[in-house]
């Protein structure tokens, strides 16, 4: 629908409505919509549809419309606490992948380095030493020597007797 006017007045119109009367209104549009669509309409996203199931199955069990608006509006606010759950998680994932992007092609760049070769400049792996400069980044530390492997174990007797014991038995 493009004439904004029409819309508005359609939508001063409703308001006036009382929640059974805006269902009336819900069925007539669904069904003007099955027998005269001139477009397909735009599908709904996943919790939009559940929502819209849920309404539907309250409806046609003769739940209140009051206390379906309730449940309604209940789930509003839940679906939009799990769009934005699910907004972070796609950042999430999209930072995971660009982190993954750069690894890899700091892998890559390693690999087809020649041995021995400093890095490129801006590769993400270690930095050169500084020689000098006030602000300068100080040079990574270098690695601790290895620790000199552990002490074999002791090859003595146990503090126990290895004599043969003596027995009273019959």
């Amino acid at each position: 629908m493009s004439n904004e006017f029409l819309r508005d007045r359609i939508a001063r119109k409703l308001s006036t409505l009382s929640d059974e009367r805006l269902y009336q209104v819900l069925d007539y549009v669904e069904f003007l919509e099955s027998r005269y669509a001139e477009r397909a309409n735009p599908s709904a996203n996943v919790f939009q549809k559940f929502a819209e199931s849920v309404e539907d199955r309250l409806r046609a069990g003769r739940v209140s419309a009051q206390t379906i608006g309730e449940t309604m509006g209940l789930m509003n606010r839940a679906m939009s606490v799990l769009n934005g759950v699910a907004a972070a998680g796609k950042s999430v994932a999209t930072d995971v992948a660009a982190a993954g992007k750069s690894v890899a092609t700091d892998l890559v760049d390693a690999a087809t380095r020649p041995a021995g070769a400093p890095p490129a400049p801006g590769a993400g792996g270690a930095r050169p030493p500084v020689a000098s400069g006030g602000d300068a980044t100080p040079a990574p530390p270098t690695a601790a020597p290895p620790r000199p492997p552990p002490a074999p174990p002791d090859s003595r007797p146990s503090p126990r007797s290895s004599a043969p014991r003596s027995c009273s038995c019959p």
